[in-house]
C-alpha cells in the first residue's frame, strides 16, 4: 500500500511550510489528486488520518480534488477528458494523444489555525 507512504510525504511538505516560530494546528490541507496518479484516494485518506496523530496535522482534513485526465489530440487538434481505460481520442478515435493533466499529486494548501490554550 503505497499510499501510506504518499501520506508521509504530504505530512512532510506540510510540517516544512509552517511557521517555526508560532505554535499553529493545521485545519486543512488540500490536495490535488490526477485520475492516472494511481493513488486510492479512500487509503490515503485513512492513512493520512492515522499517522497525523500526536503531530500539528493531528485532526486536519485531507480536501482531495479529483483532477480528470484531459489530453490533446495531435489528429484533430482538440484538447479533451479522455477515459484513462481507453486512450483515444472521443471526438475523432485518434490515438495520438498527449496527456495534459490527470497525473497531478501536489499539495495545493495548506489552511491553519492558532492552537487554543486550555485555562
Amino acid at each position: 500500500m503505497h499510499e501510506l507512504s504518499i501520506a508521509q510525504s504530504i505530512v512532510e511538505i506540510v510540517l516544512q511550510h509552517l511557521p517555526k516560530e508560532e505554535t499553529v494546528s493545521v485545519k486543512t490541507v488540500r490536495l490535488r489528486l490526477g485520475t492516472m496518479a494511481g493513488v486510492v484516494s479512500d487509503s490515503l485518506e485513512f492513512c493520512f488520518g492515522a499517522i497525523t496523530a500526536g503531530t500539528p496535522l493531528e485532526g486536519a482534513r485531507l480536501e482531495i480534488e479529483h483532477v480528470p485526465l484531459k489530453a490533446h489530440c495531435s489528429d484533430c487538434g482538440r484538447d479533451t477528458d479522455i477515459e484513462p481505460t481507453l486512450f483515444m481520442c472521443p471526438s475523432c478515435g485518434g490515438t495520438s494523444l498527449t496527456v495534459l493533466s490527470g497525473r497531478e499529486m501536489q499539495v495545493r494548501d495548506i489552511e491553519v489555525g492558532e492552537n487554543e490554550e486550555v485555562g
